[in-house]
């Protein structure tokens, strides 16, 4: 049996070719010129000596080139080792070395984000990657380093017709880099079945809201990066499945967001719990009309990281748009649970088990604990990966008795409907007792003066660590370190509540948007 992640955009070319598949103005794509540009390069990439079973590192942001040349990987039987944009040479050194990725195809960057010269860097410290392409803005421009080949040079001469190599559902088609934030970054490898079945489920998941629009004309926007799990499965290839116009941002920024949305008409759009908050303080900051701006969304995604209540209820109300949350890994495809349309959503939840999926919540010794208490989260089903990459020992203890454990801890409620409360890794241990930072962060969320907040845990000599609040107040609001502590006392147990504020102009957040607790 044959099976391969490419296969939607062949489909949906042989089917209508003249739909349009990508939009980055002033460029637009369609489905034809999208399959004929990937095989182009596919052909490019044969011609170099490389082949079924390669990996090939990708490197790049929001532009249409990186689906031209995740597919041409894919159709040349090669797997896509997407990489970080912002990554140092060093780092990126050692995404190439650990990868064992026998080429890097990269964007050429910026001046203040020089990522060709990076890459060249990095390529030098290992000579396995032999082929170094850039993908120039300008398909005629020469490359800003040398010895490498442009994107438009390898494509040139090159015929628009490719035979794509037969793949199985087994084989490896993306290798996910973990975020490693407990250590050095692991590659998840996931197969075409895997991925395929994942995309499908998220095309069906959002299309019974977006049946109201023609066919054609589902206008999706890409925020997140492309090179992240969510960004690829729900949003790329989950357009790609259902014939979906894509509307590419290089990356996000709130203003540029809502002019987006009015401009291209957008239907759908996903996003981290950050960026919700960004939007709403944008269009609050520079009085900008948001339920103009989102006058035709009918549907929102956010994961990533729960989403506050307070923020979910506040963009509902701001846009009549509906938000549903949904949870995932990179090591499940990644999408595992979701509110669903054909159900009622539970807000402060992340929903159901998608279809082929079973979730459990267990204990540390990995039995199932009751509806409504607190455990780790174990996934198991179609969505859940091969395995890491060279990591025989790590795999096994990720999976064993069959379980994906995720690090995550969870409660399923009677119904079946799963909560995080938050990172096993992000718990606060006080005194022998577990906080968990995400509801001291419900919390305060709803204090009047507390735009945005993150809590961490400090060393105490006495108690092991203590709770230390960091905030990000609204624009025109004072508070004191002393008041907050207070007005905490006054909500929460004894042992939760923060002995130590400080006050930011904002907190790190990462490039799939979410705060980035180990710099606090």
């Amino acid at each position: 049996m044959s099976l391969s992640l490419a296969s939607f955009v062949q489909h949906q070319a042989r089917m209508a070719p003249d739909r349009t598949a990508i939009v980055m103005r002033p460029l637009t794509l369609t489905y034809g010129q999208l399959d004929a540009m990937a095989n182009q390069v596919a052909h490019g990439l044969r011609a170099l000596g490389l082949g079924p079973g390669d990996h090939l590192a990708l490197s790049c942001p929001n532009t249409p080139h990186f689906p031209i040349v995740y597919l041409a990987i894919l159709k040349l039987g090669g797997v896509v080792v997407p990489l970080n944009v912002l990554l140092k040479p060093a780092e990126i050194a050692y995404h190439l070395e650990d990868s064992d990725a026998k080429a890097l195809l990269v964007f050429e960057g910026t001046p203040e984000l020089p990522m060709a010269q990076m890459a060249r860097a990095a390529c030098d410290q290992v000579p396995a990657c032999r082929h170094l392409i850039v993908l120039t803005k300008d398909m005629t421009a020469p490359s800003p380093v040398e010895p490498a080949l442009t994107l438009g040079q390898l494509m040139h001469g090159q015929p628009p017709v490719y035979d794509a190599h037969p793949t199985s559902p087994d084989d490896p088609a993306v290798m996910l880099y973990t975020s490693g934030t407990t250590g050095q970054s692991k590659g998840a490898m996931l197969t075409h079945l895997n991925m395929v079945l994942n995309a499908i489920a998220s095309r069906d998941m959002l299309a019974p809201a977006l049946e109201g629009a023609p066919r054609g004309d589902v206008n999706v926007l890409v925020t997140l990066p492309l090179f992240h799990s969510t960004g690829q499965t729900a949003q790329m290839n989950a357009a790609f499945a259902g014939g979906w116009q894509l509307v590419l941002l290089p990356r996000f920024e709130a203003t540029a967001v809502l002019a987006a949305f009015e401009a291209e008409q957008i239907h759908c759009w996903v996003g981290v719990p950050t960026m919700y908050w960004s939007l709403l303080d944008c269009a609050r900051r520079h009085d900008i009309d948001i339920a103009r701006a989102t006058a035709s969304l009918r549907l929102c995604v956010s994961g990533g990281a729960p989403l506050p209540l307070a923020v979910l209820e506040a963009f509902e109300r701001a846009t009549g748009a509906r938000i549903l949350e949904g949870y995932g890994l990179s090591e499940t495809s990644p999408v595992a649970a979701f509110n669903q349309l054909a159900r009622p959503s539970k807000p402060g939840t992340v929903g159901l088990p998608i279809v082929g999926c079973e979730i459990r919540v267990v204990d540390e010794a990995d039995r199932p604990v009751p509806a409504g208490e607190r455990g780790e989260v174990v996934i198991r089903g179609s969505n859940v990966m091969k395995g890491y990459y060279k990591r025989p020992q790590e795999t096994a203890e990720a999976l064993r008795g069959g379980w994906f454990h995720t690090g995550d801890v969870g409660i399923l409620d009677a119904d079946g409907y799963l909560s995080i409360v938050d990172r096993k890794k992000d718990l606060i241990l006080r005194g022998g007792t577990n906080v968990y930072p995400r509801e001291v962060e419900e919390l305060l969320l709803t204090h009047p003066a507390v735009s945005l907040a993150a809590v961490v845990g400090v060393p105490d000599e006495r108690l092991g660590e203590e709770v230390k609040a960091i905030l990000v107040l609204r624009p025109g609001a004072t508070a004191t370190a002393e008041a907050i502590v207070a007005w905490c006392r006054e909500r929460m147990a004894a042992y939760k509540y923060p002995r130590t504020v400080e006050f930011r102009d904002s907190l790190p957040i990462g490039p799939t948007g979410k705060v980035v607790k180990r710099l606090l």
